[in-house]
């Protein structure tokens, strides 16, 4: 997973079309492979990147956010036309989250603060160093080292 950056964020003019390509292409995926990653059609991620189709449905949006490796909410506000007030930082459950797997879409929502699956709280800063999490790829800070994940977290799998 790519650390969620600042070129991740829609550009004031971009359109729908303009954001899903520059997003796919910045992490080197074809149209297939982000389809298959977001459960869709390619036909449909086609239409969607040449600006034949404008919306997207919950379960597209959720996809395309979690192949893209980006807030659902980047793309709700693009799609809607309205300014992106979603956090740099991704989101997980200590819990639940496996080093090296996409943090599930739902841990994205802004308003998500716990886990929906066992109840805990979720992390969005390193709890060592407090530095904001950026990438899920490895399981360690990329600023201090620490593990995201306790050794009694891990050790409850």
């Amino acid at each position: 997973m790519q650390p969620l950056e600042s070129d991740a964020l829609p550009h004031p003019d971009e359109s729908l079309a303009e954001y899903l390509r520059r997003l796919r292409v910045r992490l080197g995926l074809t149209q297939k492979e982000v389809a298959l990653k977001a459960n869709i059609h390619a036909q449909s991620l086609g239409k969607l990147e040449r600006g034949k189709t404008h919306s997207l449905n919950h379960k597209t949006r959720q996809g395309l956010a979690c192949a893209l490796q980006i807030p659902p909410d980047y793309l709700d506000s693009i799609s809607r036309g309205r300014a992106i007030q979603a956090t740099q930082t991704l989101k997980f459950c200590p819990q639940c989250w496996r080093a090296g797997s996409a943090p599930e879409p739902l841990w994205m929502d802004l308003r998500s603060k716990h886990c929906f699956a066992c109840g805990t709280r979720l992390q969005d800063r390193c709890i060592s160093c407090q530095e904001p999490i950026t990438s899920l790829k490895h399981r360690f800070c990329p600023y201090c080292g620490t593990p995201y994940r306790t050794q009694l977290q891990m050790e409850g799998e």
